[in-house]
């Protein structure tokens, strides 16, 4: 039994700086998805055609083919805004098995250094995770009004 702890106890802590270093990607495109949420806006209070728009446009498909293009948008934002707070809550459990370690052993500065990495792991996170559910509801919303609009010109121009 004790081989099997110590092997799932140094397999999880092989995992550390990988999911820190998904989780700092999280943010990054958390980050360019606002800015790109910001442009879109700006887009649409100027009234200029964005991107369903376009994309109907230049391939004037069927009302099938833009559903599907419309899912292809948002599952960035839904897998991101799914698996942020997952990985946060990953990246703080990894740090708190040497952290008690550290506190049964009294040594504080180790403890304070792996709960600072698991609570700024966490923190960044859900960070990424709120603003990319922020865009997700409010682009979906978008996107349903754009393909409302286009499926009521297709079947005006069918008339």
């Amino acid at each position: 039994m004790n081989l099997i702890e110590s092997l799932l106890h140094q397999l999880s802590g092989w995992f550390l700086a990988p999911v820190l270093l998904l989780i700092l990607a999280m943010f990054l495109y958390a980050c360019y998805t606002l800015g790109a949420f910001a442009m879109e806006a700006l887009q649409r209070r100027l009234g200029r055609a964005h991107a369903m728009e376009r994309h109907w446009q230049r391939h004037d498909g069927a009302l099938e083919d833009l559903e599907l293009w419309t899912l292809k948008q948002l599952e960035p934002l839904r897998i991101g805004s799914r698996t942020a707070p997952m990985l946060g809550l990953v990246a703080t459990m990894i740090p708190m098995g040497p952290a008690l370690a550290g506190l049964s052993d009294g040594r504080m500065e180790e403890v304070a250094r792996h709960v600072g990495i698991a609570f700024a792991a966490v923190i960044v996170s859900l960070l990424a995770a709120s603003a990319i559910y922020t865009v997700l509801v409010v682009r979906r919303r978008w996107l349903l009004q754009d393909l409302r609009k286009i499926e009521l010109a297709i079947v005006a121009r069918r008339a």
